[in-house]
């Protein structure tokens, strides 16, 4: 009777033991399901957040675009602009253009639309506004301002394989766009576009020669200014017409 008892009681312990093994299993499984499932939600958190954010991009879109295009047209910028409180020719309206990468002149389309403002973190135009002084310092830094720059000649160019734009265009874009770091020689250059008669339009490499130019020749003393290097012809002349009316 005795060792019966005793196979009874060690028959018991390892039924005890198996099952609390099988318990543990269970509850890692349990464990390892809800790890997953949160994992799972983590997952989603984000993306859902995303796709909330661009759906609310979106509307913002609506609001300005027109029905037929399905693009922001002239018109619908002029309305946007109107509820930043910004003139349309206000060079801000350009660095948004430049922030989101549009292609043509005066229109907006969607995806550039939902491009830039997710960048600017802008889904509303109360949100828009408030991140205008971030755009701006953007823009400003040197490693974007040359960009911006040539950005600005390429999205003039208002028809298709058009190389250059007029005089009356280029000294309206000098002003807006390189009057930002260099004014007393935008002003001077904006005098003698207007003065001379030997041009009609600027290509890009004239373009590209004023920002140089400001930017590397000493002014308005001009004394590093060495007509023998590839300066385009229209800089020789601008230096000769300046050191001529230095009176």
């Amino acid at each position: 009777m005795r060792r019966a008892s005793r196979k009874s009681s060690s028959s018991a312990a390892t039924a005890s033991a198996g099952a609390e093994q099988v318990n543990e299993k269970q509850n890692r499984k349990r464990k390892g399901v809800s790890t997953n499932l949160t994992s799972r939600k983590a997952q989603r958190g984000p993306t859902k957040a995303v796709s909330k954010e661009v759906e609310r991009i979106d509307q913002f879109f609506y609001t300005y675009a027109d029905n037929s295009s399905g693009m922001i047209d002239p018109e619908g910028i002029e309305t946007l602009c109107a509820h930043l409180e910004v003139p349309h020719t206000d060079v801000r309206i350009l660095m948004l253009a430049w922030k989101m990468g549009c292609e043509k002149q005066g229109y907006f389309t969607l995806d550039e639309w939902r491009n830039g403002l997710k960048a600017l973190r802008a889904d509303n135009i109360s949100k828009l506004k408030k991140a205008f002084p971030e755009l701006v310092q953007e823009v400003m830094r040197t490693s974007n301002f040359m960009e911006f720059y040539t950005y600005a000649f390429r999205y003039c160019l208002t028809e298709d394989k058009k190389k250059c734009i007029e005089i009356p265009v280029a000294c309206e874009l000098l002003n807006l766009v390189l009057a930002l770091q260099f004014r007393p020689q935008v002003d001077k250059l904006n005098n003698y576009l207007k003065y001379q008669n030997d041009y009609k339009v600027i290509n890009m490499d004239q373009w590209i020669g004023f920002f140089r130019f400001c930017n590397e020749i000493n002014f308005p003393s001009l004394d590093n200014y060495d007509s023998d290097l590839a300066w385009p012809l229209i800089l020789d002349n601008f230096v000769e017409w300046l050191r001529e009316n230095k009176s």
